[in-house]
């Protein structure tokens, strides 16, 4: 995507004295900006750029989200807080993510108020209105589950009146109350297609996720229902063939679009790839934890034939620059002891000095059918609905299909149990581990031992404690002090 850049151009003195006298230039705002179709496209571009904010889609998001859980480590020191579970409101990822968030949801604010007063034609001024409010209804979603109950902006924000920047929190319950509002709203906006944008099948598909967050199985089947029942999605045949994301139709639901420039990249490769193909060398994020490679088959090969039955996302799949290729992970074979060993390969483009051109899965197919069999399970338990959409992801993986005679079948918690299994090793180093995690714990407080791992597990093994404050992060320091409204979570 490209950011939008607003020349300034200089006046050329030629010696008239009476120069000074001349009225100043407006200045550019939201208001006097969106005055065309073209203001509008650009407008929108601007609110998808933020996606690719450090503090979102090609860092921070994806490192929270896998940093703290039971499927990554790391000895470097920008995310050690983030290993330990130690953070506090001035770690730089707490406020990162907050920022880059707002910084998106004021940017679709700003689409939201005023492309409604520009003259264009009316299906596309209602596709983009329905892409901004998905965009919104995104950040809003990230925002609550890190944090809990943030302040709800709804209109740009054009003035640093404090009136206008020193909101309180909205309740938990408020801001998913806005974020459906703002799904249901884009979900009659959108198109069925619409090329590396927001379609029904993105809107559903978040939809589902905000539901299963919030423990409503039968509207989270519902919502997953009307992505599997278009018919227009399904899994690629080979696992391995997701990576790098490049728009992998038909399993793309919505990736973010990375150019591999300055104006559209995505560090993640340089962070967690080690070198060669990473720029340099240091040690890096989100190390695959040695619990999560028992999964991995290290004897894969039998005179050089795969051998059957394997999990093709953890079997050995040939040599790289960087060491042998696992599918999910690379084991590095350099004598350098930061580029030795097991590291993410789910961005293996060309690092490219921290300006990668890989993209980055925001919802894909196979997340929809595991939150289906997870929500059709809870609600009634195992089913040969659920079976179907489990089994379509075991069986891409190379797993055998189950039946109502697997010990898998016997319960809701045997089957609950291997459908966490499976999210764990289909989405492993995607930035969905932690958060799982986080509402399996608020699961299991609504039900006593529902899900056999949940974050608070975790946080009992880093702190020897199960302190359920840090379900939570804390709000950054940074925006207490400047907003006297906020109160600071429990805890810290």
């Amino acid at each position: 995507m490209k950011k939008i850049f607003i020349p300034v151009f200089a006046l050329v003195l030629l010696g008239s004295c009476d120069i000074l006298d001349k009225p100043p230039l407006p200045s550019i705002s939201p208001e006097n900006f969106f005055q065309s179709a073209d203001d509008a496209e650009a407008g929108l571009t601007a609110a998808y750029d933020a996606l690719q904010g450090t503090g979102l889609y090609s860092q921070d998001l994806i490192t929270v989200g896998e940093m703290p859980s039971d499927n990554c480590n790391s000895n470097n020191g920008d995310v050690a807080s983030l290993d330990r579970i130690s953070w506090t409101p001035t770690t730089s990822q707490v406020y990162n993510i907050w920022r880059d968030s707002y910084l998106g949801i004021n940017r679709a604010n700003a689409v939201i108020k005023y492309v409604p007063t520009i003259t264009m034609d009316e299906a596309r001024r209602k596709q983009i209105l329905g892409e901004a409010y998905f965009l919104r209804a995104l950040h809003y979603y990230n925002l609550v589950k890190l944090y809990g109950g943030v302040p709800l902006r709804l209109d740009p924000t054009e003035s640093g009146e404090q009136s206008v920047v020193a909101l309180p929190r909205a309740t938990v319950e408020a801001v998913y109350t806005q974020i459906v509002a703002d799904l249901t709203a884009a979900d009659g906006l959108v198109p069925a297609v619409n090329a590396n944008r927001v379609t029904n099948g993105a809107v559903n598909s978040l939809l589902t996720k905000v539901y299963l967050t919030q423990r409503q199985w039968g509207p989270a089947v519902t919502a997953a229902n009307k992505v599997i029942s278009t018919g227009k999605y399904s899994l690629l045949t080979s696992f391995k063939g997701l990576f790098p994301a490049e728009n992998k139709a038909p399993e793309t639901i919505l990736e973010v679009q990375n150019q591999g420039n300055a104006d559209g990249n995505n560090i993640l490769p340089d962070l967690l790839l080690p070198s060669p193909p990473a720029t340099y060398s240091f040690p890096k994020f989100n190390i695959p934890t040695a619990e999560l490679l028992q999964y991995a088959d290290t004897a894969s090969y039998t005179n050089g034939q795969l051998r059957p039955n394997r999990d093709r996302r953890w079997t050995l799949i040939g040599r790289t620059n960087a060491g042998l290729d696992y599918a999910s992970f690379v084991n590095g074979t350099s004598s350098s002891a930061n580029d030795r060993g097991p590291f993410v390969y789910k961005w293996p483009g060309a690092p490219n000095a921290f300006n990668s051109p890989d993209n980055t899965y925001i919802l894909r197919y196979a997340d929809v059918l595991l939150m289906y069999a997870e929500a059709a399970n809870e609600q009634a338990g195992p089913s040969a609905d659920v079976l179907e959409k489990l089994n379509l992801v075991r069986t891409r993986a190379g797993l055998a299909a189950l039946t109502s005679a697997s010990p898998q079948y016997a319960s809701k918690k045997a089957m609950r149990d291997e459908i966490d299994r499976q999210r764990r090793l289909e989405l492993a180093f995607e930035g969905e581990r932690w958060y799982d995690l986080l509402r399996y714990a608020r699961h299991n407080q609504a039900e006593a031992g529902a899900h056999a791992v949940t974050a608070l597990d975790i946080i009992q093994q880093r702190l020897n404690r199960p302190d359920a404050n840090y379900l939570l992060f804390p709000l950054p320091q940074a925006e207490i002090n400047n907003n006297a409204q906020l109160q600071q979570n429990p805890g810290y």
